[in-house]
């Protein structure tokens, strides 16, 4: 009952900073879902598209308009790139590139799309996400994990970017 609630709090709290056109909090939400039957992880992650575009500002040196209507192809590489480095999973111990499938905006946020294909059983699932941290000290990941039956959550911020899910 209580991860019910937790659950249902963070979902709460994201819709309703999502509902604001400017936010002061800093917060991503990334689902990751195991797919037994089709032997592969689907990630959904929801990024506020200012603070992604800030991002990858400071990282590449160059403004992106992810969620604009002059959005370019770089821009999105851009932000494959950015993502590959700052979003990674450990499967069983070992690194498990993730693929970017896509994109789409909802309000003010940014909707990626990855997977991984041919994971057929998780012991062990290690998440590290670093995203927006190096410009917002703020900056919470929240991880909301389903697999071998189990609904698992982790909080990740600029002092800990990693953590395990058994």
């Amino acid at each position: 009952m209580n991860k019910i609630f937790k659950n249902i709090f963070f979902i709460s709290l994201f819709v309703s900073l999502t509902a604001m056109t400017a936010h002061k909090f800093y917060v991503g939400i990334y689902q990751i879902n195991h797919d037994a039957k089709k032997k592969m992880i689907q990630v959904t992650a929801r990024i506020f598209v200012d603070d992604i575009n800030d991002a990858l500002e400071k990282k590449f040196h160059k403004k992106t308009f992810l969620g604009e209507k002059n959005e370019s192809t770089e821009d999105e590489n851009l932000l494959k790139k950015y993502l590959s480095e700052k979003f990674q999973l450990k499967v069983n111990g070992e690194k498990k590139p993730l693929t970017f499938l896509s994109k789409e905006m909802e309000n003010n946020v940014l909707i990626c799309y990855l997977n991984i294909r041919e994971i057929s059983k998780i012991k062990t699932l290690e998440v590290e996400n670093s995203i927006i941290t190096e410009i917002y000290d703020e900056q919470q990941n929240i991880i909301q994990a389903n697999f071998n039956g189990e609904k698992k959550n982790l909080l990740l911020t600029s002092e800990t970017i990693k953590g395990m899910l058994k």
